[in-house]
């Protein structure tokens, strides 16, 4: 028993999600866009290694 109201809030909060527009602040999107290096340069991954494939240990064992 139940599902009728389960089922009714969910599509109450799907409903509210589908409509929902937050307002957009363009000048903050403009700004991080821009503060951006434009040499294309990724700091941000610079510490990760790397991907390995894992089954190369598996190839070599054989």
């Amino acid at each position: 028993m139940g599902r009728g109201r389960q089922k009714a809030k969910q599509t109450k909060v799907a409903r509210k999600l589908k409509y929902f527009s937050p307002e957009t602040d363009y000048r903050a999107l403009e700004r991080e866009l821009t503060s951006r290096n434009d040499d294309g340069d990724r700091e941000d991954y610079d510490d990760i290694p790397p991907a390995t494939d894992d089954w190369d240990d598996v190839r070599q064992s054989r």
